[in-house]
């Protein structure tokens, strides 16, 4: 079996695959930057491709998908023009300004 053949993968890692590729590429990442990262965060998953016989089955790792995941969120909110709610001014300023109005009627 030749370097990088895919013959013993599942369809699920292949399709994890392809998703995770497509995430890195919505981020700006080269097609194949994108392949060779989506296949490493599979491998380390799940311990590279699956092997057939009974009780090989292990429990997947899903934290690298997770780190990515919380990477990327990072990356996307400190762009320029994220928007971010701001609500700990605004509640407090309303709050201050009702207590002043009631005060007043009285």
């Amino acid at each position: 079996m030749p370097r990088g053949d895919k013959s013993k993968y599942t369809g699920k890692q292949k399709r994890q695959a392809d998703h995770i590729e497509e995430g890195y590429e919505e981020r700006g990442v080269s097609k194949e930057e994108a392949e060779k990262r989506a296949w490493a965060t599979v491998n380390k998953m799940s311990g590279g491709g699956k092997k057939s016989g009974s009780g090989r089955g292990k429990t997947e790792n899903k934290a690298p998908a997770k780190k990515g995941g919380k990477k990327g969120g990072k990356a996307t909110a400190a762009k320029k023009g994220s928007t971010k709610k701001k609500t700990t001014k605004k509640g407090t300023a309303k709050k201050s300004a009702t207590k002043k109005s009631r005060t007043k009627k009285k």
